[in-house]
């Protein structure tokens, strides 16, 4: 006959082998988990962009240049570019190929870009047809972003304008703001040198466009 020592011994040892098999099936479960969503990201060799705009963006293939600033930070992008010169987001909308991209193209981000739009009308674009964007990309699982862009050396006195109503048309329609035309400002003011325009005062130089480009890599793929 056990005593209750060894009867209690046993109830102990038997608890202490439970308690080990619980936290070894937890830990495995974990680690599957952990393995999976590992494996998921290992996988996915590219993320999809659709860029959407006018000349500010096609000026030096912008998208090309956030390519090869991404594969430098490990990411490597597959992207399309729909953009005509002195194209609206409206007149995209309005034309109605960009609603078919989007549906159909299994994007990650779409990058829209709209003129400066410093004034009430701009401003309104922004937002309105940002809006429209913005349905259709959630329904289509993307992520919509805005580029912010600048305004011309004739008007760098709206700049805050540009600034302030691409900021707000984001937050506006839970986008995520590329706030390029703010970084090219700080330069500006910290260099007083001018250069990341081209020589018509508006359009970006390559440097202006690397810098973009840089901009658009880090908050999309570095966050």
């Amino acid at each position: 006959m056990l005593s209750n020592d060894n009867v209690r011994g046993i109830f102990w040892s038997k608890r202490s082998t439970i308690l080990a098999d619980i936290v070894l099936v937890i830990f495995l479960i974990f680690s599957v988990s952990l393995n999976a969503r590992g494996q998921v990201y290992k996988d996915r060799d590219s993320v999809r962009i659709l860029f959407i705009g006018n000349s500010l963006t096609y000026t030096n293939n912008l998208p090309l240049l956030v390519k090869e600033e991404a594969r430098q930070i490990g990411v490597t992008v597959d992207f399309e570019m729909y953009a005509f010169p002195n194209y609206a987001i409206e007149d995209h909308w309005r034309e109605g190929r960009v609603q078919s991209l989007i549906r159909d193209g299994n994007f990650d981000f779409v990058i829209l870009q709209q003129g400066p739009s410093s004034q009430a009308e701009g401003r309104n674009m922004l937002i309105e047809y940002g809006k429209k964007f913005a349905e259709l990309c959630r329904i289509s699982r993307t992520k919509l972003c805005y580029l912010m862009v600048w305004p011309s050396l004739d008007y760098y006195r709206t700049f805050d304008g540009v600034i302030k109503n691409h900021r707000d048309a984001a937050r506006i329609n839970d986008a995520i703001i590329l706030p390029v035309g703010a970084a090219w400002k700080e330069y500006f003011e910290i260099t007083e040198n001018f250069d990341f325009y081209g020589p018509d005062g508006f359009h970006p130089s390559q440097k202006g466009s690397a810098k973009a480009a840089e901009v658009i890599a880090e908050h999309l793929f570095s966050n």
